[in-house]
């Protein structure tokens, strides 16, 4: 009998990608038996105001990079190749159609994210889709009814804000992947952004 396989979305401007990102994706892959994560850079977030710092493709690029040592890890550029805004219950809906029906889909949220949840546009849909892994950090996530969701402790202190401010500030960044550190330096992201 075939293994039923175990797939995560993981979306986020990615801006750019850093070391807590990578290892909330770890926790979840060990936790519950992952397959697969895939990462996926949004073009503009509904709940975000503000473009991001870096071009989509050079978003992408880090990813790829940051988790090309990963034999779990995928990047995807579905939501980059659409019209703004990206609206997650449609990338979920494109990737249910393309895996098999046994499939198990899975969605990997801050806990901010799981707060606002009811906010998100067709979350009935999403919530009917996927099993949602939810991020806690100190505070930890309450169970949703009509919500299948596995919680997990993440308290890496990345941020991506500072990390952007520091660049922006010819100060070195921490928490990056080597081979993103090494892009950002060559094609000279955020030396100039907000």
């Amino acid at each position: 009998m075939n293994k039923v396989r175990k797939i995560a979305f993981f979306g986020g401007t990615f801006d750019p990608v850093h070391d807590g990102h990578l290892e909330i994706a770890q926790k979840a892959v060990d936790q519950l038996d992952l397959d697969r994560v895939i990462f996926i850079p949004c073009r503009r977030s509904p709940h975000k105001s503000d473009a991001p710092g870096a071009e989509d493709l050079d978003r992408f690029r880090m990813l790829e990079l940051a988790t090309e040592d990963r034999p779990w890890a995928g990047v995807s550029d579905f939501e980059l190749q659409r019209p703004p805004p990206s609206f997650t219950w449609e990338t979920v809906r494109h990737f249910k159609e393309i895996f098999e029906e046994s499939t198990r889909l899975f969605l990997l949220v801050g806990f901010d994210q799981w707060e606002s949840l009811p906010r998100w546009k067709n979350v009935e849909t999403l919530a009917h889709d996927v099993e949602f892994i939810v991020v806690g950090r100190s505070l930890q996530p309450e169970p949703r009814e009509g919500y299948r969701a596995h919680f997990i402790e993440g308290n890496h202190p990345a941020s991506a804000s500072e990390i952007r401010q520091d660049l922006k500030g010819s100060r070195k960044a921490s928490w990056l992947h080597k081979n993103v550190s090494r892009y950002i330096s060559e094609k000279d992201l955020y030396s100039s952004v907000r």
